[in-house]
């Protein structure tokens, strides 16, 4: 990777809409150029996937709630369960194996306080080997998914 592709990177994280010709002229290569050079930055990992950003107030989700998550077991089974059934809950938003004193966080959107209840009780305590939860309720959201700098 050069300094072209490291310019074509910052310019999709900031604009994901930005056309090829657009970029192309940015970072002063040909459209043909900038396309071939995009694909293999897809291609080679650097880029994983674009989309849209969705305001959450809009689709009724303006909750956001951390969960760290205790297992009653640390071995690979116990995680590769619990993780395949977190891959199938579609209002879990993130789920990482961490250190310290909890074995995952989990970021989750909901509407209200109530729906997370509802889900807390139904679904998440449900989930293989959960022997504790603790919950956070987002009050403010500070700095949300911002770009990677580099």
């Amino acid at each position: 990777m050069d300094r072209i592709d490291q310019k074509i990177l910052r310019l999709l994280q900031s604009d994901g809409r930005m056309g090829n010709a657009d970029i192309a002229k940015r970072v002063n290569v040909s459209p043909a150029t900038c396309h071939r050079r995009m694909q293999r930055l897809f291609e080679d990992g650097y880029i994983t996937s674009i989309r849209a950003q969705i305001a959450p107030d809009k689709v009724d989700r303006g909750a956001l709630v951390m969960v760290g998550v205790v297992l009653d077991r640390s071995t690979p089974d116990s995680f590769a369960a619990f993780e395949t059934a977190c891959g199938k809950l579609p209002f879990i938003l993130d789920c990482h194996l961490v250190a310290g004193d909890f074995d995952y966080f989990l970021k989750i959107r909901v509407r209200d306080m109530a729906d997370f209840n509802h889900l807390h009780g139904d679904q998440l305590i449900a989930l293989p080997g959960v022997r504790q939860t603790r919950t956070f309720f987002v009050m403010k959201e500070v700095v949300d998914n911002a770009p990677l700098a580099f």
